[in-house]
């Protein structure tokens, strides 16, 4: 009768191939099908910890924290510059599920700058915008829009002063005309103020103020007058405001 010698049974060599093709930990560049390269941390495949991509077709620069995959904790957006080819801070901050999301700077172009909150991709909670005729916005925001209580600093110095809605003036609000010396204070629909009254404000201080002051009020009672005025436009928008 032969003599058969047992054998130990070998592991799947496929076992070992898996293994050692996991990612995990810090790797050199990683690139994919379609260009684009990683550098830096992983975790069960996916991109986790620090770590700098790049996007081939846009050559967009991401170099911060990751989280399973998609880009969470603080990082910097770079784009380049499509004349000199250097790169540009296009956002720093944070960010949640590859959005923008928390406390972060974005540079729309060398002279419009938002600086604030953002939720999901979105401009929202508190926030100021530069914007490139030297106006400023500095107050609250929702879904990409001024809409609460803000004020908007225009480059003359004039200002507004009150509630906003879908980046429209919506709700009582002031507006200061500085260089008129006058004050229009009232309620606001769409962008357009609809009653209000308007008095002398700095007039002595004013750079251009108008030729003759504005005339008192000769109304029995004025102040219900506004009132009731008031009343017809805010009842619509008690809930925004």
């Amino acid at each position: 009768m032969p003599f058969l010698r047992p054998r130990n049974p070998k592991e799947n060599l496929w076992k070992e191939w898996d293994r050692k093709a996991q990612k995990n930990g810090l790797k050199s560049t990683v690139f994919t099908v379609s260009g684009d390269e990683y550098t830096g941390e992983w975790r069960e495949n996916k991109k986790h910890g620090k770590g700098t991509q790049r996007w081939k077709a846009t050559g967009a620069i991401y170099d911060g924290d990751w989280e399973h995959g998609k880009r969470n904790g603080f990082g910097t957006y770079s784009v380049p510059d499509p004349i000199s080819g250097e790169y540009k801070k296009a956002y720093s901050g944070g960010w949640k599920n590859d959005k923008r999301h928390g406390l972060g700077t974005n540079f729309y172009s060398d002279d419009e700058i938002y600086e604030g909150h953002w939720y999901a991709g979105k401009r929202s909670g508190w926030g100021r915008m530069y914007y490139a005729d030297c106006s400023t916005y500095e107050g609250e925001w929702s879904d990409d829009n001024p809409s609460g209580q803000g004020m908007l600093r225009l480059a003359n110095e004039n200002r507004y002063e009150g509630f906003w809605k879908n980046g429209k003036k919506h709700g009582p609000g002031k507006f200061f005309f500085f260089e008129k010396g006058q004050l229009y204070d009232g309620v606001w629909v769409d962008d357009i103020p609809k009653c209000g009254s308007m008095i002398d404000f700095g007039r002595e201080d004013a750079v251009d103020p108008t030729l003759y002051p504005i005339p008192q009020i000769k109304l029995r009672n004025p102040t219900d007058v506004l009132e009731k005025s008031r009343s017809m436009f805010l009842d619509d928008d008690d809930e925004d405001i």
